[in-house]
């Protein structure tokens, strides 16, 4: 018979194993709990938002366009920094930007020569400023471009120096596209900051040194992905939203922006209000604090205007897909393509006689790195066998970058979704900060032609403009890889 020191003797290590499981079953339930929480946590006021659909004037649409010719020459076409170069040198009262990259990483790879397009309007906003000392500037971007805290940008630091108010998102404010990391992230590593003078790590995106902080706060996978810009002129209000990132090693890539003045800029510049409070910045005063109540619109006056942030730019997207009628016609033109329900939105509409023709990046390239073509050739695999007619950018070492839906009715009507957001999990379901504009026009009007323009060159290679290539140059039946797309995308833990 065991003596009750043997059987405590005994017991001390059971009752340490007890508690170790419990100590760690406790651990993964606080995990898990966080990363459900950091998920669905409400957004913060002025997030992915519908804002008013808004009579407005001078609407384009402005294109980047890079092409190979006869001659085998690659040549670019390029509108939007230009004329976002020209709205912030005649600006009196207010610049307004929010720029995702906003750098020169990466600049280097594969030997190219790019245009310096985060030096050029680093430029104008000073010289800007420096002109009108008055003028109120800011400057909202993501901190990927201290690589999350770990270096310095010396455009930032350059801009604060010319009296440019420059606030970085917090994105620990926002959703959690890749909860298993960020839950953890949430718990352990968030409240320790970052050094930007303390790195010996190499950096994610090229020379220079970071802190292992960095690398850790890259794996939370969000970003303030938005690219607007909102200017006074004359008495009113001009906003540019877009696709193109000031970014010198993007330079070359496709883009589309669309340019409109009048009170839908009003509402770019409250949604990038609610971002600046968000994180934690002050609204100056001398700027409107909100866009006035919309006013009744006869329903065929054209063009206007609707600016949508976030997961409304989704709903605005299936919704314009699943409300095409048989005949009518929708083209898209998308960096990434892999959202379900716009996927099965596109199917059931070929499937009801819809006309639509699909325009992707293969995903081929990044910067000067080859790609594994995910998700675009997987999705472009599904659509193909659904009988949607598609075609791939004929890049080389370029991204067709563009993120637009235009759908011409049947009764003379068309609308044009353009902006920031790929037609992504992480991009449409309230993870990142997005933000699109929803165009009606009567379909002679300019903004509507110049986008059948666009689209028709991309898709024929039109005026010998070798742009576009047909679908078996990159179709790709790879189960694997098929496997590891749908598993990326309903986890976040992924690129794209």
């Amino acid at each position: 018979m065991q003596s009750p020191a043997d059987a405590a003797t005994n017991a001390a290590p059971i009752r340490k194993r007890c508690g170790l499981r419990r100590a760690l079953c406790a651990a993964v339930l606080i995990w898990a709990a966080s990363a459900s929480f950091h998920a669905f946590k409400p957004l913060p006021p002025g997030i992915g938002a519908e804002h008013p659909l808004r009579a407005a004037r001078d609407v384009a649409l402005l294109t980047d366009t890079t092409w190979v010719d006869a001659n085998g020459e690659r040549r670019s076409e390029q509108q939007i920094f230009d004329e976002s170069l020209r709205l912030i040198g005649q600006a009196q009262r207010a610049v307004v930007a929010d720029q995702f990259l906003f750098n020169d990483f990466a600049a280097a790879a594969g030997g190219e020569a790019h245009r310096r397009l985060s030096d050029e309007l680093a430029a104008a906003l000073i010289a800007r400023k420096r002109a009108v000392p008055q003028l109120r500037a800011v400057l909202i971007t993501d901190p990927i471009n201290t690589v999350y805290g770990g270096q310095r940008s010396p455009r930032l630091e350059a801009l604060r120096a010319a009296g440019i108010e420059v606030v970085t998102t917090d994105l620990g404010r926002l959703r959690a596209p890749n909860p298993a990391w960020s839950g953890l992230w949430q718990l352990c590593c968030r409240w320790a900051g970052n050094d930007p003078d303390g790195g010996w790590l190499a950096s994610p995106f090229g020379p220079g040194q970071t802190t292992l902080r960095s690398w850790l706060a890259l794996f939370n996978l969000n970003a303030n992905h938005r690219k607007t810009l909102v200017v006074d002129q004359g008495d009113g209000w001009t906003a540019l939203v877009a696709s193109a990132n000031p970014h010198d090693a993007s330079s070359r890539h496709g883009n589309v922006a669309l340019r409109f003045h009048g009170a839908a800029a009003l509402d770019v510049l409250a949604s990038e209000r609610a971002v600046a409070l968000m994180s934690g910045a002050r609204w100056p005063q001398e700027l409107p604090q909100a866009a006035p109540a919309p006013t009744i619109v006869d329903a065929r006056l054209a063009p206007r205007v609707q600016l949508l942030t976030e997961a409304r730019i989704r709903d605005a997207l299936i919704a314009a897909v699943q409300g095409a009628r048989r005949d009518e016609s929708i083209d898209v033109a998308v960096f990434y393509l892999s959202h379900r329900g716009l996927i099965q939105a596109l199917i059931a509409a070929q499937q009801r006689g819809v006309r639509l023709r699909v325009l992707l990046d293969p995903n081929e390239d990044a910067f000067g790195r080859k790609k594994n073509g995910v998700p675009n050739r997987q999705v472009a695999a599904e659509l193909h066998a659904a009988g949607v007619p598609l075609r791939w950018c004929d890049t080389h070492g370029e991204q067709c970058h563009a993120k637009l839906l235009f759908k011409r009715g049947g009764d003379g009507q068309v609308e044009l979704i353009a902006g920031s957001a790929n037609y992504t999990r992480r991009n449409l379901d309230d993870y990142n900060l997005e933000s699109s504009a929803r165009v009606l026009a009567e379909a002679d009007a300019p903004v509507a032609q110049r986008a059948l323009a666009y689209f028709e060159q991309s898709w024929r290679n039109g005026d010998g403009r070798r742009i576009s290539t047909d679908y078996a140059a990159y179709a790709d039946d790879s189960a694997l890889r098929r496997l590891w797309y749908r598993f990326g995308e309903a986890t976040g833990l992924s690129s794209y």
